[in-house]
Formats: structure tokens, C-alpha cells, sequence
């Protein structure tokens, strides 16, 4: 079967912008991934639109004006893990021979819903008792805090490490840089996480143009190799069966079919939702060990030019932002920019190969609703 490769890639800024809309952003999204690639509209064979919440017939909406002439569109939900979903959605068709051109894209307008955490269904018990994403990311917090010994300090330094990066990325919603003791003093959202450790309520859009070898022979372009993308559905946590947490498992199943080892990846993206995210799903990758993945961040190695694993080069959805739907296209995008040479400020020299590691959680019976892992390469 055909090698399968990114050759463009495109985004807004994610910020507060819920007046602009899902087809705004989306098109505007779509525009620049199709720039990058080099081609038009019409040359796209097949489209995979993602968004988490979601309306039947989004693509097609968010698409309509953009001269697509009867393409066909299929929609995504996948939680916060909806755009990776889409693009392996589209390297699947790919490696099947169903079309040798794909646009995954994904888009979300969620700041101008209500205030404060991120509103969750009623009626389930979970729910009702209070329980939801912070609530979720706080109580791992304090089993890594009791487990291991995680710090405050520690797990507040990955914030001011995520601000120190997105200084340099023009898409992020957060670009100053804020101190440790800011993270610690900001109003606590769920102990032990403050606020300045919630990634911020965000609107966006990001695209990505993906082709088969044979494409690429003949329009070619600054591709990245996709050498492997897993994807697994989480398991009960009210079980007395022992099984390898959904994060660690997919991460360990994408590795090993891409023939990599954690210390062969160069620079990832990962889930950092709120500061724990970062720290555990470090973990997962293997990057550093069980328990680690917080000094890991207060030590410096997560920065480009430690010699080190560099960690959310973009400043993650932390300070990127999080507009569900998007995020996992704009880490695709990071990594694909950081393969090319093409990060500036927050580039990592000699950069091969990276990894993408998308969640999606809101079933709080699972550990997660989903995992997402991509293994890129510079071709």
C-alpha cells in the first residue's frame, strides 16, 4: 500500500471569535492549508470535517461557498479528539486506494457559551455530583501528587513553559510569558489546579492537506511522512480488571508500528488541557518515566535545545487554545512545521521525527472517550 504524507497545512489564530463563526474560520482554515499545498480546491477528492459539537451536515456547511462541486464530505465527532480522527479518517481512504488527495479540517466556536468550566450534560449521576473536566484532570492531579510525589511547583511549571513558547507562535491566544508564582496565586479551579493551569475557552480552525505517494511524485512540496496513526476507545474504570491505561496503550501500539522508540522522537504535542495532561501523557509516550513527567517540565527538558524531548513547542492548548475540534490538527500542524525547519523561535534543530497524542474525555465511566496518536516524519 501507498506511503501516505502531509504536504500542507493551515490555521487561525485561536482566540476568543465566536462572532466570526465556524465557516469563516473554516474557510479561512482550509485556504491556507491549500496554499501550503500548493493546489486548489478542485484537486481535493475527499474531505473529513471534524468538530466536536456539531450540527448534521457541518462540513457541508462550513464548506458550501469554497467550489468543492460535489466532493464527498464525511463528518467527524470525536470528542476533543474529532480532528485527528479526521485525518486518519482521510489516510485510511488514502491507504485504500479511494482517493489519492484528502482535506481534513477541523473547526469550533465554544467562548461564547456559558461562563467558567466547560458545561456537561445532566441527568447522570457524575455529572449531577459535580464532577467534570477539571474535576476530572484535579482529582489525576492528586493521585500523581500521591503516588509519586508530583509538586505543585512542579506541575505549575509546565504553564509558565507553555507561555514562554507561545511568546513565539503567532496563533496562540495566550503570547506573554507569566511566572511561577503568577500560576500558583490565580484562583483555584480545581485543587491543585489554579486557573492559569486551564487552557483557555477558544474559537478556530485547522487544515491539513494529505496525498499518496503517487501525488506527491507529481505535485511534490515540503511533505512530512505520516509513518504511523493508532487510535483506541478507552476502557471501564470500574473495573477490577487490570489493563494498561488507553493513553500509554494506543501510544505504545502507534510507536511500535512506526519502528520508533520514545527516544528516537525529537518533538511532540501533546493533550495538555490543563497542566497534568502534559505530565502524564509525557508519561504514556515514554518519554520519561512513570512519575517523571513533572520535573520533567521544572528541569528544562520539555524546551527546544535541551537535548531533550521537546514538549508542546506550539504552547499547547494551554496557551494555544483549545477549540475541541481544531486542536488535534493544529498539533498536527506544529509537528509538520517543526519537521520543515519552518518554527523560528521555538524550533527544534535537527528535527526528524515527532508525535502527535490527542484525548478526548466527557464519559467519565472510561478512561477516556479516546486516544489519538500520530508518528510523523521528515520526508
Amino acid at each position: 500500500m501507498t506511503d501516505v504524507y502531509i504536504i500542507g497545512v493551515g490555521q487561525t489564530r485561536f482566540t476568543r471569535q465566536s462572532a466570526r463563526g465556524q465557516q469563516d474560520m473554516a474557510e479561512e482554515a482550509v485556504t491556507l492549508a491549500l496554499e501550503d499545498a500548493g493546489l486548489a480546491i478542485g484537486d481535493i477528492e475527499a474531505v473529513f470535517s471534524a468538530a466536536a459539537r456539531q450540527r448534521g451536515g457541518n462540513g457541508q456547511r462550513c464548506m458550501k461557498d469554497m467550489g468543492l462541486n460535489g466532493t464527498p464530505i464525511i463528518n467527524v465527532e470525536n470528542a476533543c479528539a474529532s480532528g485527528p480522527t479526521a485525518a486518519r479518517e482521510a489516510y485510511a481512504w488514502i491507504k485504500a486506494g479511494l482517493c489519492d488527495i484528502a482535506l481534513a479540517f477541523g473547526t469550533e466556536t465554544i467562548s461564547g457559551g456559558p461562563k467558567g468550566p466547560l458545561e456537561v450534560p445532566k441527568g447522570h449521576w457524575m455529572f449531577d455530583a459535580g464532577l467534570n473536566l477539571p474535576t476530572w484532570y484535579g482529582m489525576q492531579a492528586s493521585r500523581h501528587m500521591a503516588e509519586y510525589g508530583l509538586k505543585r511547583e512542579d506541575l505549575a511549571s509546565v504553564a509558565v513553559k507553555s507561555r514562554k513558547l507561545s511568546q513565539h507562535n503567532p496563533f496562540a491566544h495566550f503570547r506573554t510569558e507569566i511566572s511561577l508564582e503568577e500560576v500558583l496565586a490565580s484562583p483555584v479551579i480545581a485543587d491543585p489546579l489554579t486557573l492559569m493551569q486551564c487552557c483557555p475557552k477558544t474559537d478556530g480552525s485547522a487544515a491539513a492537506v494529505i496525498v499518496s505517494e503517487k501525488a506527491l511524485k507529481r505535485i511534490g512540496g515540503r511533505a512530512v511522512r505520516i509513518r504511523s496513526t493508532a487510535l483506541g476507545s478507552g476502557v471501564p474504570v470500574f473495573s477490577d480488571t487490570s489493563v494498561t491505561p488507553t493513553p500509554k496503550r494506543v501510544a505504545i501500539k502507534a510507536l511500535e508500528q512506526a519502528g520508533v522508540e520514545p527516544k528516537d522522537l525529537d518533538v511532540v504535542e501533546v493533550h495538555d488541557a490543563f497542566t497534568i495532561g502534559e505530565v502524564i501523557y509525557t508519561e504514556a509516550l515514554g518519554i520519561c518515566g512513570p512519575g517523571e513527567g513533572g520535573r520533567y517540565a521544572a528541569e528544562g527538558k520539555s524546551l527546544p535545545g535541551s537535548g531533550h524531548t521537546a514538549v508542546n513547542t506550539s504552547g499547547g492548548l494551554l496557551s494555544r487554545g483549545h477549540p475541541l475540534g481544531a486542536s488535534g490538527l493544529a498539533q498536527i500542524g506544529e509537528i509538520v512545521t517543526q519537521l520543515r525547519g519552518e518554527a523560528g523561535l521555538r524550533q527544534v534543530e535537527g528535527a526528524r521525527i515527532g508525535a502527535v497524542h490527542t484525548m478526548g474525555a466527557n464519559e467519565f465511566e472510561l478512561d477516556a472517550n479516546v486516544c489519538s496518536v500520530f508518528v510523523l516524519e521528515a520526508a
